[in-house]
């Protein structure tokens, strides 16, 4: 088995910016780079250069796009975040734009990739909250045969492992909005959970406008015509199509829960709130009666024969009583109280 070829000279501390930096010849790591020297090893026949860098430098992206000949417009929009999902041509290199999201103190923290691809070079730019890309470098690595297809094969797996990572986010959203609809069915819901239903819908709908355009991006790049893009890739691209629709509707079917879940804690509360209404009528209907009484006795007339009689004030209770118990079952019989 051929061994692989060490760097001939040491190497420079790396740059906080760039994670990793490797050059690759028939599907192995050959050497460690550094940036400067990047743009040499991409030329050198049947190699790779694999640059993944986080949040770099204008100062940074200017020494890649010198060593790649990278496209002005392409690095102002690897500079700044906040760039829908696409798929942009500048001659022979193609510029990629994909979001990222993850679960981060339970709600949807997004990030972005940018990607450039072209002839013998991959450099994937991340910013925000994204997930390492090292599981995917070591799974390209473990399997020379696929890394030998070359930068398609490498933006085919970044491009799988994003879609991916969509599915544990939803899986999570998913069991929380399970636990509030018991919770709402068993009547015990709270104010905190509507509002965490609306953010949750909120996130998905984020999630939505996130993952869906790489829909689009897949699509182009499953058609032949494109820089760099063999046509051995293209069902690859169309797998992940399909992951993305499936993530589409998974996203549509739980916002569908998470509407009825939101109208069905609304409802729950407007009935509570009549449940309780009716118990404070049934309520100060039976105490009206005892209030009546007293405010006509509380008046002191002269001439009143009751309060001559011995057995006058017991009788005043027990009607009163008698009133007040007849109200009381009639309430209880209608589910008043």
């Amino acid at each position: 088995m051929d061994q692989p070829i060490k760097s001939l000279h040491p190497l420079p501390a790396r740059e906080s910016s760039v994670v990793a930096a490797a050059a690759y010849a028939g599907g192995r790591r050959v050497a460690e780079i550094m940036v400067e020297e990047a743009g040499e090893w991409s030329r050198r026949p049947g190699h790779v250069v694999w640059i993944g860098l986080h949040e770099p430098s204008l100062e940074l992206l200017r020494r890649l796009q010198a060593e790649f000949g990278l496209h002005d417009l392409a690095i102002e929009d690897a500079l700044k975040a906040h760039q829908r999902p696409k798929l942009e041509q500048y001659g022979d290199a193609l510029f990629v734009v994909a979001r990222t999201a993850q679960m981060l103190d339970g709600r949807i923290s997004f990030g972005e990739t940018h990607l450039f691809v072209g002839h013998g070079y991959v450099v994937t730019v991340r910013h925000g909250a994204s997930t390492s890309y090292t599981p995917v470098r070591e799974r390209c690595e473990a399997s020379p045969k696929a890394l030998l297809e070359g930068e398609d094969f490498i933006l085919y797996a970044i491009l799988d492992f994003i879609v991916d990572n969509y599915m544990p986010v939803i899986e999570t959203i998913q069991a929380e909005v399970e636990e509030i609809e018991d919770c709402i069915l068993a009547e015990t819901s709270t104010q905190s959970h509507v509002r965490r239903l609306y953010q949750l819908r909120r996130d998905l709908l984020r999630l939505r406008n996130a993952a869906v355009p790489l829909v689009e991006v897949c699509r182009r790049l499953e058609q032949p015509g494109l820089p760099g893009i063999n046509a051995s890739m293209q069902p690859l691209f169309r797998d992940v199509s399909d992951h993305i629709r499936r993530v589409q509707e998974e996203i549509e079917s739980l916002r569908e829960v998470l509407a009825f879940a939101f109208e069905t804690s609304l409802m729950t509360g407007q009935a509570q709130q009549t449940e309780i209404t009716r118990k404070l009528a049934a309520w100060a209907a039976i105490l009206a009666v005892p209030t009546a009484v007293a405010g006509i006795y509380g008046m002191n007339f002269e001439h009143m024969p009751e309060l001559q009689w011995r057995y006058g004030y017991l009788l005043v209770l027990v009607m009163i009583g008698a009133f007040c118990s007849v109200l009381y079952w009639r309430f209880r019989r209608n589910h008043w109280l």
